[in-house]
C-alpha cells in the first residue's frame, strides 16, 4: 500500500463501535503496515470452519455471514459482520481450529493480517489491545442479551428488532419512503439469527406481508413501514436514521 492509499480518506463505512473506529491514527497505520488488502467476491469463503489459518481480518466495505455447521449437518448463523469490525481474532491468535466459517455476503474487502504481527503489534500498542478487549467485551454482552431475549421475547418480537438493525446497518432509503436491505440472507439465515425454526419465522414473514408491512425478492428486504416494525419488536426506542460513516 502507498503512502497515498495509506493518507486517503477509503470509500468505507464503519460503525461507532467498531474496533477500526476506536483506533487512533498511529494504530491503523501499524495495522495497515503489518498486513495486505485483499477483495472477496460474494460468496467467497475468508475462513472455514476446523481450518488451522493464522491470520486475522479488518473489514474495509461489504459484509460476511458467520455460522458454524453441525455434524448433523444443521448450520447455524451467528453474526453478520461489516466494515470495520474485526474477524477471526480468537482462532487466529490462540492457533487452535476455526470455530467458524466466515463467507462474503456481498464483495468485501478485508485488511487480511497475519496473526504472528497483529500478536507483536497488540503487545506494543495499548489503543489496539484495549480496542480489541473492548469489541471482545462488546460480543459477549451481545450473547447475554440474545440469550435472555430468547427466554423473554417472542418470534415476532426478535425478528422485528433483528430486521430494524438491518436497516440501520445495511439499509437504504428508496422512492416512496421504504427501506431497503439488499443482503442475500435467506429465510434460514433470519431464522438462524434469531435462534428460531425456520418454519416460525416463514409465517411470520408471511404475516407481515400480508400486511403490508414489508415485502420480500431475490436477495432483498423492503421494509414500508419501520413504524410497526418497532412496536412489534417491543423496543423503547424508536427507529433512529440511517446515516453512516467513513472508515478512514
Amino acid at each position: 500500500m502507498t503512502p497515498s492509499e495509506e493518507a486517503a480518506p477509503d470509500r468505507r463505512q464503519a460503525a461507532d463501535d467498531a474496533f477500526w473506529s476506536l483506533l487512533d491514527a498511529p494504530a491503523r497505520h501499524a495495522l495497515r503496515t503489518a498486513g495486505h488488502v485483499r477483495t472477496y467476491a460474494p460468496r467467497d469463503f475468508l475462513l472455514r470452519q476446523d481450518d488451522r489459518s493464522d491470520h486475522i481480518f479488518v473489514l474495509r466495505s461489504g459484509c460476511v455471514k458467520v455460522y458454524t455447521d453441525s455434524d448433523t449437518g444443521y448450520r447455524t448463523v451467528l453474526a453478520l459482520r461489516r466494515a470495520g469490525d474485526l474477524v477471526g481474532e480468537q482462532s487466529g491468535l490462540n492457533r487452535r481450529p476455526r470455530s467458524a466459517s466466515v463467507c462474503s455476503l456481498i464483495e468485501v474487502e478485508a485488511l487480511v493480517v497475519p496473526a504472528s504481527r497483529f500478536s507483536t503489534i497488540l503487545k506494543s500498542s495499548a489503543v489496539i489491545a484495549q480496542a480489541v478487549q473492548q469489541v471482545l467485551s462488546q460480543r459477549l454482552r451481545d450473547a447475554d442479551r440474545q440469550r435472555a431475549a430468547i427466554g423473554s421475547a417472542s418470534v415476532e418480537a426478535r425478528l422485528a428488532e433483528l430486521l430494524l438493525h438491518l436497516a440501520e446497518r445495511h439499509g437504504c432509503r428508496v422512492v416512496g419512503g421504504s427501506v431497503r436491505i439488499e443482503l442475500p440472507l435467506s429465510q434460514e439465515d433470519l431464522a438462524g439469527l434469531v435462534v428460531s425454526s425456520l418454519r416460525t419465522v416463514s409465517r411470520t414473514l408471511e404475516q407481515w406481508r400480508r400486511e403490508g408491512i414489508l415485502t420480500t425478492g431475490r436477495q432483498v428486504l423492503e421494509l414500508a413501514d419501520l413504524q410497526a416494525l418497532h412496536e412489534r419488536s417491543g423496543s423503547s426506542v424508536p427507529p433512529s436514521g440511517l446515516g453512516t460513516r467513513s472508515w478512514q
